[in-house]
């Protein structure tokens, strides 16, 4: 597939099958992330892939968590939420947490650090559709949550920017339409500018 076919075609799916992904293709993924331009070469991103029982002890900790803030629920609803929350991460078979460093030198910038990261998340969704992969780019409450961010080697006040939730698709999707850039563009030419 070429790049701008993969670009003008990929699209968020969240439905898919629970066979499980080569290692070597996550890797192929992983690649393609690290390609993603980052100023000063600090390659600021830093990936947790999540497989097999590792998603259920995230899910376990995110009901957890849910119940910590909830405890008063009535009990149906309760156990709801709980089983949703223990689901959550169970949506696909290879789940990849993306965190962001934070600046380690002065003249590195936060915002830019996290749009490499950002940058890198697009190469992988991207390497993913080329190789036949769905590919759902999630964050939610959990994503912002220290006990979830300490339970992935994150520390803190560190950026946790993306779940990326990987496997084979269910179904084929039809593609989406999506607005033009011409709403969202203006040009200027130096003629114009005095």
């Amino acid at each position: 597939m070429e790049a701008l076919e993969a670009i003008h075609t990929r699209q968020s799916i969240g439905k898919v099958k629970p066979d499980p992904v080569p290692r070597e293709l996550i890797e192929k993924l992983l690649s393609a992330a690290v390609q993603a331009p980052n100023h000063y070469k600090v390659r600021p991103w830093r990936f947790v892939v999540l497989t097999g029982a590792a998603r259920e002890k995230l899910g376990d900790l995110m009901a957890q968590i849910f119940l910590d803030k909830f405890p008063d629920l009535p009990a149906d609803v309760l156990s709801k939420a709980l089983e949703k929350e223990r689901s959550n991460p169970l949506r696909s078979p290879v789940l990849i947490a993306v965190g962001v460093d934070k600046p380690s030198e002065s003249k590195v910038i936060e915002i830019e650090n996290v749009c490499a990261t950002a940058a890198a998340c697009q190469n992988l969704l991207l390497a993913a559709h080329a190789l036949g992969l769905a590919a759902k780019w999630r964050t939610g409450d959990a994503a912002r949550d220290p006990k979830v961010k300490q339970f992935l080697g994150f520390e803190p006040d560190q950026h946790l920017i993306a779940f990326l939730y990987i496997g084979y698709p269910e179904f084929e999707s039809a593609p989406v339409k999506r607005p033009s850039f011409e709403e969202r563009t203006i040009w200027m030419e130096s003629s114009e500018i005095s």
